[in-house]
């Protein structure tokens, strides 16, 4: 049998390893690597969060964000969901992001599993932009 090493191997001597055992199951592989403890009744324990979070930053992928957060506020998560009382309500986060100002008006329209907000005022725009387009194309045929 392989040398169970002591200290968990990183980097790339983690995924040659790995690549070396590709023919055992998963949890000898993890303790192959050193991704193992043994308990007081003498038990060997494998920890494999940590096996697969070393073997992803191994392979290039991060685990956590780049930029540290503060602590504060929540993060949007671009999902909205109907209220007791009926009524779905978009955060300040979302009309932010879409440069919405108080009074500004839409019309809904429906669809197969999904709901369309447009906006008043540039659904007029948007018409005669469309109308304009296909003038265009009439005229150069």
């Amino acid at each position: 049998m392989a040398e169970i090493a002591t200290a968990p191997l990183t980097g790339k001597t983690l995924l040659a390893k790995v690549k070396e055992l590709s023919n055992l199951p998963r949890r000898e592989r993890a303790k192959q690597c050193g991704y193992y403890t043994v308990t007081k009744n003498s038990q060997v324990r494998v920890n494999l969060t940590d096996f697969y979070d070393a073997l992803l930053s191994a392979r290039g992928i991060p685990l956590s964000p780049e930029a540290p957060k503060d602590g504060r506020g929540r993060e949007p998560t671009y999902r909205v969901s109907v209220h007791q009382n009926g009524q779905i309500v978009i955060g300040a986060t979302y009309t932010k992001a879409m440069n919405l100002k108080p009074g500004d008006e839409f019309e809904i329209r429906l669809g197969y599993k999904h709901i369309h907000l447009i906006q008043l005022g540039e659904s007029d725009k948007q018409l005669t932009q469309s109308d304009d387009d296909t003038d265009e194309s009439d005229a150069e045929e």
